[in-house]
C-alpha cells in the first residue's frame, strides 16, 4: 500500500520564477550603474581634451579626496534609502562630530580615542533616528528633519564661534587625511574598505537581502517574518556610524573646523545615492552605484571649476541628474513590472 504522494514547494529564494525577476532587476539596474561608468568616463574625456591638467596626478587625487566622504555618506544612506527610508541629518552629523573630536584631541585625547568617540556620536545619532522611526512609528522624514536641526544646534552651543585650526590637532591625524599608499590617499581606500564590505554583506547574506524585502514592501515582509523594525533600526545605525567617520574624515582632510562643517551636504548625499540607481521609494539599488553618483556629482563639479563655468551650473546640473534619475527609475520600475506580468502569465 502506498501513501498519497508528496509534492515539497521550492522556498521562494529558490523557485524559477524568483530567480528570473531577480535576474531581470539585477540585470536591469546593472545597466544602470554601466551607463553611469560610461558618463563619467565621457565626463572625464572631454574635459580632459579641453584642459590636460584635469587629468594631471594632482587632479586625480583631488578627485578622489573630494569624493571619499561623499562617497562614504552615500553609503550609509543608501542603506537606508533601500529600506524605504531616508536620513537627513547625516550632513549636522558630519559637522558635530568633526568639531568635537577636533575639540577633544587637542584638549590631548589620543588618536584612536578620538576617532572612536567620534564614530560612537554618529552611531547614538543614528540611534536615536532609528528608534524614533522603527519602533516609535514616527514618519523619517519628520524624524530626520528635527534631528538636523537639534543636532545643528547642539554643534553650534557646542562650539561657540570658536574655529579650531591644524596647529592644534595630532600630525598623525593630519597625515590621515593627506597621507597615501602607493600613491593612493588614504580616504578613498577607507572609503572603498566600508562599500565593499556593506555590498557583500546586502547581496551575499539573507539577513542583508531582507533590507531590500522591506524596501519592496514593509508589510509583505513582516508577514514572512523579517523583523523589520531591528532591520530599520540597524539600517539607521549603520548610517549614523559611517556619517561619525565621515566627520571624523572631514576633520583629517581640513584640518580646520567651525561649528558648521558639512552644512547642507544631506541633500548632496541623497542626490548621489538617487543618481547612483537607489530608488527612491525602496527595494532596489546598490551600495557600489550610490559611490558612482558621488564620483560623477564630484567630478561634474571639478569639471565645471577646471572649464572655469559658473558654480551655479554645478547646483543646476545635479537637480537635473536628480530629476532624470527619479524619472528613470520610475520607468525602468514600470517596464520590470510588466515584464514580470507577462512572464508570469506565460509561465
Amino acid at each position: 500500500m502506498t501513501g498519497p504522494a508528496t509534492t515539497v514547494a521550492a522556498p521562494p529564494e529558490e523557485s524559477p520564477g524568483g530567480r528570473s525577476a531577480r535576474s531581470l532587476v539585477d540585470l536591469v539596474f546593472r545597466a544602470r550603474e554601466l551607463s553611469l561608468v560610461i558618463a563619467l568616463a565621457l565626463l572625464i574625456a572631454v574635459t580632459g581634451a579641453v584642459n590636460p591638467n584635469f587629468l594631471s596626478g594632482q587632479g586625480i587625487e583631488d578627485i578622489l579626496l573630494n569624493t571619499a566622504i561623499l562617497a562614504l555618506l552615500a553609503v550609509g544612506q543608501s542603506v537606508v534609502v533601500i529600506t524605504r527610508n531616508l536620513d537627513l541629518s547625516v550632513g549636522s552629523v558630519v559637522g558635530l562630530v568633526a568639531f568635537v573630536t577636533a575639540d577633544v584631541l587637542a584638549s590631548g585625547w589620543g588618536l584612536v580615542p578620538g576617532v572612536v568617540f567620534g564614530v560612537a556620536i554618529g552611531a547614538a545619532c543614528g540611534l536615536l533616528n532609528g528608534l524614533l522611526v522603527s519602533f516609535c512609528r514616527v514618519p523619517a522624514l519628520v524624524v530626520t528633519l528635527g534631528t538636523l536641526y537639534v543636532i545643528q544646534g547642539v554643534d553650534h552651543y557646542i562650539a561657540h564661534g570658536r574655529q579650531i585650526n591644524a596647529v592644534d590637532l595630532p600630525p598623525a591625524l593630519l597625515s590621515l587625511g593627506n597621507g597615501s599608499v602607493l600613491g593612493v590617499p588614504y580616504l578613498p581606500l577607507i572609503t572603498l574598505v566600508f562599500m565593499l564590505l556593506i555590498g557583500y554583506y546586502l547581496r551575499s547574506y539573507p539577513s542583508g537581502r531582507e533590507f531590500y524585502a522591506i524596501g519592496s514592501s514593509p508589510e509583505a515582509a513582516r508577514l514572512a517574518g523579517v523583523p523589520v523594525r531591528r532591520r530599520v533600526l540597524t539600517a539607521y545605525l549603520v548610517s549614523g556610524c559611517l556619517a561619525g567617520l565621515a566627520g571624523v574624515l572631514w576633520l583629517a582632510r581640513f584640518g580646520t573646523v567651525i561649528g558648521d562643517s558639512a552644512n547642507g551636504w544631506e541633500l548632496i548625499v541623497i542626490s548621489a545615492v538617487v543618481v547612483g540607481g537607489v530608488a527612491i521609494t525602496g527595494g532596489v539599488g546598490s551600495v557600489y552605484g550610490a559611490a558612482l553618483g558621488a564620483l560623477l556629482l564630484t567630478t561634474i563639479g571639478s569639471a565645471l571649476v577646471v572649464l572655469r563655468v559658473n558654480p551655479f551650473w554645478q547646483q543646476a546640473i545635479t537637480g537635473a541628474l536628480l530629476l532624470l534619475a527619479i524619472s528613470v527609475d520610475r520607468v525602468l520600475a514600470m517596464r520590470v513590472a510588466r515584464l514580470l506580468r507577462n512572464r508570469s502569465r506565460h509561465g
